[in-house]
C-alpha cells in the first residue's frame, strides 16, 4: 500500500513538534524571538548536508586503508569518530553559525533552546528520510529513540555552547574555547555509542543499547530541568 507523503510528514514529524514545544516551555525567563528558531531549525536540516558528506568521506578513508566493514574496529571508529563527530559537528557548525552574535542570546539556558532546535531539524529531515526509505514501521522506533537522541545531544551541547559565550562575555577565553571543545565532544561520545550499540548484531548489545537510552533520557530530563532553573544572564 502506498503511503501519501501527509502521513509520512505526520509520522516523520509530529515527534519533533513534542520535543521542541517540551524544551520552548522550559525556557521560563524570556522566551526567545520564533524567527530565530524557525532558522535555527531550518539551520539544522542544512546541516544535513555537511554531515553526509563528512560520512562518505570518512567512511571512504576507512575502507581506503583497507579496515574491514565487518569488524569491531571499522564499526567503532565509523560510528565515533566518522558518524558522531559527522553529525554532531554539522550541527554544532550551524548553531554557532545562526546564533553566536544574536542579541538575543543573552541567557545561559537560550544555548540549550537553540541547539535543540538545530539539532532536532537535523532529526526532522533525517526521519523523513529513513520512512520514506523504510516505510512507516521505522517510524515508531525512531520517534521513541532516534529522535530524542539527536535532542538530548541537543541538549548537552547547549548547555556547554552557553557556558562557552558566558565565559565569552567574561572576557575569560580560554574556559570559553574549552565549553565549545565540551560542546561537541560530549555529543559526540553520547551519539557514537549509541550507534555503536545499535550496529552490533547481538543480543547483548542490544540489551546495553536499550538500557543506555532509558538512562541518558533521564539523566537528559533531570539536566535540562537543572539548566532550566538556574538559568543566568549573560
Amino acid at each position: 500500500m502506498e503511503v501519501s507523503m501527509n502521513v509520512i510528514l505526520i509520522a516523520a514529524l509530529l515527534p519533533c513538534i513534542v520535543l521542541l514545544y517540551y524544551i520552548y516551555k522550559k525556557d521560563k525567563i524570556e522566551k526567545e524571538p520564533t524567527g530565530l528558531l524557525v532558522k535555527l531549525f531550518i539551520f539544522g536540516c542544512i546541516s544535513t548536508i555537511p554531515a553526509i558528506i563528512l560520512e562518505m568521506v570518512g567512511t571512504g578513508v576507512l575502507t581506503a586503508v583497507g579496515l574491514d566493514p565487518s569488524s569491531i574496529l571499522f564499526i567503532l571508529i565509523e560510528n565515533f569518530l566518522v558518524v558522531g563527530f559527522a553529525e554532531e559537528f554539522s550541527k554544532r557548525f550551524m548553531l554557532k553559525l545562526g546564533s553566536w552574535k544574536d542579541p538575543n542570546f543573552n541567557y545561559l539556558f537560550d544555548g540549550v533552546v537553540y541547539a535543540v532546535f538545530v539539532s532536532v531539524g537535523f532529526a526532522a529531515l533525517e526521519n523523513v528520510g529513513y520512512i520514506m526509505s523504510f516505510g512507516l514501521e521505522v517510524a515508531p522506533i525512531r520517534g521513541l529513540a532516534a529522535i530524542p537522541l539527536h535532542a538530548i545531544c541537543g541538549m548537552f551541547m547547549g548547555h556547554s555552547y552557553g557556558m562557552a559565550k558566558y565565559f565569552e562575555k567574561c572576557g575569560d577565553y580560554s574556559r570559553s574555547r574549552a565549553a565549545l571543545r565540551t560542546s561537541l565532544v560530549v555529543p559526540m561520545l553520547i551519539h557514537g555509542f549509541y550507534d555503536f550499540c545499535a550496529s552490533i548484531d547481538s543480543e547483548m548489545m542490544g540489551y546495553i543499547w536499550l538500557i543506555f537510552v532509558v538512562v541518558v533520557d533521564i539523566l537528559a530530563i533531570r539536566a535540562v530541568k537543572r539548566y532550566a532553573e538556574s538559568d543566568l544572564p549573560m
